[in-house]
């Protein structure tokens, strides 16, 4: 009797001892904050589970906030990291706030090959606020507030009439790069004489313009027959605070090819082995390289597909582009082929750590796609389509980041 006793204290003791174990080791710890280049790089002691953290917004002011769940601070205490908060919120989350002027586009993620880390992007510094605790505002105010709530219901109405009427909201605080492949002394492809740099800052015109139509800022690479250096290709959609960067182009393939080749393909920053998409990358970075040296360029393109942060959405946006492309081209024209989304080494993708993807439009020397990219009605409904890809990968992004 005395040992079924003991035997089942032990088991009683061991599932104790097992239970806090796992309860334990499942807390991870915030090892490391640090900003760099614009972003919150949070490191942890454990791999990190992205579905642990969760992110929502105040108003009142502006405040976005990540809550990471099964976490503790490698410091008990309160930490301000120049205009933001970390502090253990509850004893098993730490919170991050990020007080800021007014709303801004925010998808944090995982760095490649990185399972301790999560960056998150920080605002720009023209539209930071101090860091300061959040004072709820006193019932004198809440009060006044509410005898101006039907003026301001009615303001609120007529804004939302305007927006509808338009038949867009309006994204002033998306903006998004626009760039037209190849120009000046570089041509790109030639077939029957037309010229890919004609025919991309054509289409990337039309992309500009329907995006705008949709409330959307533009910032157009060149908007004329000018030359980019690849520096400068590179680092724009940065330099001008991008959510998007679209770089377009037209494909070619050598003459015995010619009429076999076709197709509408979107491409983003990815090594590849298939000998296909290495073929186009190396046609089209053969321009954008010249004077650049090779061991430079190879650095840059291998950190950039490392340490990549936007890979993932790249991905996303290029399908999204590339199925409304195929979808309006193919309600008036036969036989227009659908290359799909693929990835490879392009350059002009290098160093933009917004979503960036580079759009073949079509094969310039294939005869019969050059006779309809040519065309005005022909490059409108591919400049829809990338309106309308970008447009439908924003909207679930946002949806991803609210849930």
């Amino acid at each position: 009797m005395g040992k079924s006793v003991r035997v089942k204290s032990f088991k009683i003791l061991f599932v104790f001892f097992f239970t806090t174990i796992l309860l334990f080791s499942s807390v991870n710890r915030l090892q490391k904050a640090e900003i760099v280049k614009g972003e919150l790089r949070l490191k942890f002691l454990n791999p990190c589970d992205k579905k642990k953290i969760k992110q929502f917004t105040l108003t009142k002011p502006f405040r976005r906030v990540f809550d990471l769940y099964n976490t503790q601070l490698k410091c008990s205490t309160n930490k301000t990291k120049h205009f933001l908060r970390i502090a253990q919120y509850k004893p098993n989350i730490v919170r991050i706030v990020i007080p800021c002027e007014k709303p801004y586009s925010c998808t944090p993620y995982k760095p490649l090959f990185s399972t301790k880390e999560y960056h998150i992007p920080l605002p720009k510094k023209s539209s930071i606020l101090p860091a300061k605790r959040y004072t709820k505002p006193k019932l004198h105010i809440i009060t006044t507030e509410k005898k101006k709530h039907k003026k301001a219901s009615k303001l609120i109405a007529a804004t939302k009439s305007s927006t509808v009427t338009s038949g867009y909201h309006s994204h002033k605080h998306e903006l998004i790069v626009i760039d037209a492949g190849h120009g000046g002394h570089d041509t790109g492809a030639i077939g029957g004489g037309k010229r890919e740099k004609d025919l991309v800052l054509s289409i990337a015109k039309k992309v500009a313009k329907e995006l705008k139509k949709r409330g959307y800022p533009i910032y157009l690479t060149r908007n004329s027959n000018h030359f980019l250096k690849l520096s400068q290709r590179t680092h724009i959609a940065d330099k001008k605070g991008s959510i998007a960067f679209i770089s377009i182009h037209a494909n070619s393939v050598p003459k015995k090819y010619r009429n076999k080749a076709h197709g509408v393909e979107t491409f983003f920053l990815q090594n590849t082995r298939d000998a296909k998409s290495q073929r186009i990358a190396a046609r089209e970075n053969a321009a954008v390289l010249k004077g650049a040296g090779s061991r430079l360029s190879k650095k840059v393109i291998i950190d950039s597909v490392l340490n990549g942060p936007k890979i993932i959405e790249s991905n996303k946006l290029a399908i999204a582009v590339q199925r409304r492309i195929i979808t309006n081209l193919r309600r008036k024209y036969r036989g227009v082929r659908d290359g799909g989304v693929r990835h490879a080494p392009f350059y002009v993708l290098v160093g933009a750590s917004r979503p960036s993807i580079l759009v073949e439009v079509g094969y310039i020397s294939n005869p019969k796609e050059r006779a309809r990219l040519f065309t005005s009605r022909y490059q409108s409904l591919i400049a829809k389509g990338i309106a309308e890809g970008v447009s439908n990968y924003l909207n679930n992004r946002k949806k991803e980041i609210d849930l």
